[in-house]
Protein backbone atom coordinates (compact mmCIF):
# COMPACT_ATOMS: atom_id res chain seq x y z
CA UNK A 1 0.00 0.00 0.00
CA UNK A 2 0.84 3.68 -0.82
CA UNK A 3 0.51 7.00 1.64
CA UNK A 4 -0.48 10.34 0.12
CA UNK A 5 1.23 13.85 0.79
CA UNK A 6 0.40 15.77 3.18
CA UNK A 7 -0.37 13.39 6.04
CA UNK A 8 -4.40 13.36 6.66
CA UNK A 9 -5.84 12.01 9.33
CA UNK A 10 -9.24 11.21 8.26
CA UNK A 11 -10.02 9.95 4.12
CA UNK A 12 -12.67 13.18 4.32
CA UNK A 13 -9.96 15.54 5.00
CA UNK A 14 -8.17 13.94 1.56
CA UNK A 15 -11.46 13.95 0.16
CA UNK A 16 -12.04 17.32 0.90
CA UNK A 17 -8.54 18.81 -0.73
CA UNK A 18 -8.52 16.91 -4.03
CA UNK A 19 -12.05 18.55 -4.25
CA UNK A 20 -10.23 21.70 -3.57
CA UNK A 21 -7.65 21.50 -6.17
CA UNK A 22 -4.71 20.90 -3.79
CA UNK A 23 -1.73 19.06 -4.95
CA UNK A 24 -1.91 16.02 -2.81
CA UNK A 25 0.83 13.40 -4.49
CA UNK A 26 1.23 9.46 -3.77
CA UNK A 27 4.29 8.01 -2.52
CA UNK A 28 5.32 4.34 -1.59
CA UNK A 29 7.61 4.53 1.58
CA UNK A 30 11.11 2.34 1.49
CA UNK A 31 10.61 1.08 -1.98
CA UNK A 32 13.09 -1.53 -3.57
CA UNK A 33 12.98 -0.75 -7.20
CA UNK A 34 11.03 1.88 -8.93
CA UNK A 35 10.59 5.38 -7.93
CA UNK A 36 7.29 7.12 -6.65
CA UNK A 37 7.08 8.33 -10.81
CA UNK A 38 6.15 4.81 -11.58
CA UNK A 39 2.37 5.41 -10.02
CA UNK A 40 1.88 8.54 -12.31
CA UNK A 41 -1.00 8.24 -14.63
CA UNK A 42 -2.25 5.12 -12.39
CA UNK A 43 -5.99 4.46 -12.91
CA UNK A 44 -6.42 3.09 -9.17
CA UNK A 45 -3.67 2.84 -6.33
CA UNK A 46 -5.21 1.90 -3.03
CA UNK A 47 -3.48 4.24 -0.25
CA UNK A 48 -3.98 4.00 3.75
CA UNK A 49 -3.47 6.38 6.09
CA UNK A 50 -2.14 8.17 8.52
CA UNK A 51 1.46 7.60 7.92
CA UNK A 52 3.44 4.83 9.81
CA UNK A 53 3.70 4.92 12.99
CA UNK A 54 0.68 6.06 13.56
CA UNK A 55 -1.81 3.10 13.35
CA UNK A 56 -3.85 3.16 9.99
CA UNK A 57 -7.55 4.14 10.54
CA UNK A 58 -8.11 4.64 6.51
CA UNK A 59 -7.71 2.82 3.50
CA UNK A 60 -9.25 3.96 -0.25
CA UNK A 61 -8.51 4.13 -3.58
CA UNK A 62 -7.20 7.07 -5.69
CA UNK A 63 -6.58 7.98 -9.39
CA UNK A 64 -3.26 10.05 -10.32
CA UNK A 65 -3.19 11.84 -13.38
CA UNK A 66 0.37 12.08 -15.48
CA UNK A 67 1.84 14.58 -13.56
CA UNK A 68 1.59 12.59 -9.88
CA UNK A 69 -1.66 14.62 -8.72
CA UNK A 70 -4.05 12.68 -7.21
CA UNK A 71 -7.86 13.78 -9.39
CA UNK A 72 -10.51 11.49 -7.54
CA UNK A 73 -10.86 9.43 -3.98
CA UNK A 74 -12.76 6.50 -3.62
Amino acid sequence: MAYVSPNFATKKALKDAVKAGKAVRVFQPNRMMGSDDDFNGQNRVCVEGPHYPQPHKWYGSVTVSTDGVVTKVT
